[in-house]
């Protein structure tokens, strides 16, 4: 029984028994098996084998079939009890449902409406036989008077027939006569002997081999004995039918000995009812005990053509989880009873009713659907995307800008605005530029061990020498108006001298923390699976958070400084005073960098690339732009304006 439901799904399996020592017995056997097989029970009816009992229970008993889900019910337990009393009034008060059961329960309803369905019938398991040819013939040709009792009733009761049913429109060719027989008779169909009528016909050839060969001893043996009575006639004729081993008329090997018959096979049949008390009998299947579990049950293929239903009906406590779908058992229920949940991002269930979802590797990602694993492209931000060529393009624009500036002061060097304003700092501070713009190529392209390293070593060193160069720029801004004396000029030389040391002594403080940092925490290529779906971006990761916000904070200090500084001098009477225009170009320098912390955390992946290039040649930009722009417009456009007033 259970092999039938496992090979059909049927997992939610109503049971009812009679309550005594054989149906306590049989649950005890079934839930064993069930669990084995994950089926569970929807209830357990347990019939009282005394009417007055079974009268006060009997409304309780309707309700838990008639409300179950279980659309399958086994029925296991004696005729003619309470039991069939039961089975016979769920028929009537319609319970459609799948009796599955052992062969004495072929029964007939004796119900006058008729609806053949398949799938609502009584699915029997009886012992294996094989078809009486000769007995179709004497059914159909049998002449019921000459017998002393109408036999037809009789028969009609006692077996099954298949009837013709047309495989194109489904319609059945039976019963339009008024007599069961004369149908019979002019129509070919398969006879179904029941069980208990091929025990009775295996019976019959029992004895009649038992009585043969008693014959047979009295005829050999002339002079044995004649019988001392009757009992003794009958004992030795059980003894000798208990031994009793034969082939019947239809080549089946009949052995009387029921214990040497281990290797038991089974039909199986489902059973429907008809009007005037006669029912349609079809086998589906086989099981065979001896063959191996995988081979044990067989169930035939063509059996759905009789209603041409194609689709086996479900019995189950939930329904099925699809593939990308997990279980998660109800509380104080079945294990058959569950809900479907989906799989969390990134994993899968590529199976139907999964306990549990697989994550995927690092590499691949889900689909949609989350029911397969596919593999991720890897990215990075190239030259050839747009914002890569951009930022490229940005880059080596400004890098040549850069260096036209520094041409231009070089030609220019004896000019007075280019004197004025210390043109060393100006070649130092625009070479240092021209590095910051290039150094945002480093963020561009496949990254490696290297390119990781150089990308903030290089930002970090090069913004630090334009920094410290503006510095410098500021302070020998201030010191030219209060060193003016002759007096000063030892003083003078000497700050000059410290002023030059300042940008060595200030790159030094940050060779210092950039080292510690490669030491104690470098950065390194990381991958980013989070940030777009489907894709690896291959970024570089920059080990210690802690260590690039002290560059950071580094770098902040020393433009503190030098807009302080520039800040307190911008109102300095000269002509050629650039107070003004450092004081601005740490103002923007400050904006750039404070905007981009917090712009910098918010994003990821690529997009956290592109914040950190951009800021690069914002800020380097702004130093440019504010620094050398009005300087440039005068050695360029306005060259009258460059000379010192008298």
């Amino acid at each position: 029984m259970l092999s039938l439901m496992f090979h059909f799904g049927w997992t939610w399996i109503g049971l009812v028994i009679s309550d005594d020592d054989q149906g306590i017995q049989f649950l005890s056997d079934l839930r064993e098996e069930m669990q084995r097989h994950a089926i569970c029970l929807a209830f357990v009816n347990m019939i009282p084998e005394t009417m007055q009992t079974y009268k006060t229970r009997v409304k309780i008993y309707d309700q838990q079939i008639m409300t179950s889900s279980a659309k399958v019910v086994v029925i296991y337990g004696e005729m003619n009890s309470t039991l069939e009393l039961s089975f016979r009034r769920w028929a009537y008060l319609g319970a459609q449902r799948i009796w599955i059961t052992t062969s004495q329960w072929d029964v007939i309803t004796h119900k006058k409406d008729f609806s053949l369905d398949f799938f609502h019938g009584t699915v029997t398991f009886a012992h294996h036989h094989n078809d009486i040819p000769v007995f179709r013939n004497f059914l159909q040709t049998i002449n019921t008077s000459k017998y002393p009792i109408d036999i037809s009733q009789s028969m009609l009761q006692w077996n099954h027939f298949n009837c013709s049913i047309s495989k194109s429109n489904n319609k059945m060719d039976c019963f339009t006569f008024n007599n069961p027989l004369e149908w019979l008779a002019q129509h070919t169909f398969d006879m179904v002997l029941s069980e208990e009528g091929y025990n009775l016909y295996n019976a019959v050839y029992a004895v009649a081999h038992t009585y043969h060969e008693l014959i047979l001893q009295q005829i050999e043996s002339p002079k044995m004995e004649e019988p001392k009575g009757v009992f003794t006639d009958c004992q030795q004729e059980v003894s000798l039918l208990k031994t009793r081993v034969f082939i019947n008329p239809v080549g089946e090997l009949v052995n009387m000995n029921h214990k040497e018959n281990q290797c038991a096979k089974y039909d199986i049949f489902i059973n429907w009812n008809f009007p005037q008390g006669l029912g349609l009998k079809v086998k589906i299947g086989s099981y065979f005990s001896c063959l191996p579990q995988s081979q044990q049950l067989h169930i035939s293929e063509d059996w759905e053509w009789v209603t041409g239903e194609t689709l086996v009906p479900s019995s189950v406590c939930s329904v099925t989880c699809i593939a990308g779908f997990r279980k998660i058992h109800q509380k104080q229920t079945a294990n058959c009873c569950f809900d479907c949940v989906q799989c969390q991002e990134n994993e899968i269930a590529n199976d139907t009713d999964m306990e549990q979802c697989v994550r995927c590797p690092d590499d691949s990602y889900a689909n949609l659907e989350q029911t397969k694993c596919l593999q991720r492209a890897v990215t990075f931000l190239a030259y050839e995307d747009p914002l890569g060529m951009a930022l490229g393009c940005m880059a080596l624009s400004f890098s040549a800008i850069t260096i036209l500036v520094l041409v231009t002061f070089v030609k220019y060097r004896d000019t007075p605005i280019v004197k004025a304003n210390n043109r060393i700092l100006s070649y130092i501070l625009l070479i240092s530029l021209a590095f910051c713009f290039l150094c945002s190529l480093l963020f561009i392209g496949h990254p490696n061990q290297a390119t990781c390293i150089l990308q903030q070593t290089t930002f970090a060193i090069f913004f630090t020498v334009a920094i410290s160069t503006v510095l410098a720029k500021t302070i020998t801004v201030v010191t030219a108006f209060k060193l003016t004396t002759p007096g000063r000029r030892i003083r003078k030389m000497m700050i000059k001298g410290a002023t030059n040391l300042l940008i060595p002594i200030c790159t030094l403080i940050q060779l210092v923390l950039c080292a510690i940092w490669l030491v104690t925490s470098p950065p390194f290529i990381d991958r980013d699976i989070q940030s777009e779906h489907g894709k690896v971006i291959i970024i570089c990761n920059k080990g210690s958070v802690t260590a690039f916000h002290f560059v950071l904070g580094y770098l902040g200090s020393l433009a503190l400084g030098s807009f302080t500084v520039a800040f307190l001098a911008r109102n300095l009477p000269d002509r050629f005073n650039e107070a003004k225009f450092l004081t601005f170009s740490m103002l923007v320098f400050y904006s750039v960098w404070i905007t981009f912390l917090p712009v910098y955390h918010s994003t990821k992946g690529k997009v956290m690339v592109v914040v950190e290039v951009f800021s690069i040649l914002a800020s380097s930009a702004g130093l440019l732009g504010c620094i050398f722009v009005q300087k440039c417009y005068v050695l360029l456009v306005r060259p009258d304006l460059n000379v010192l007033r008298k």
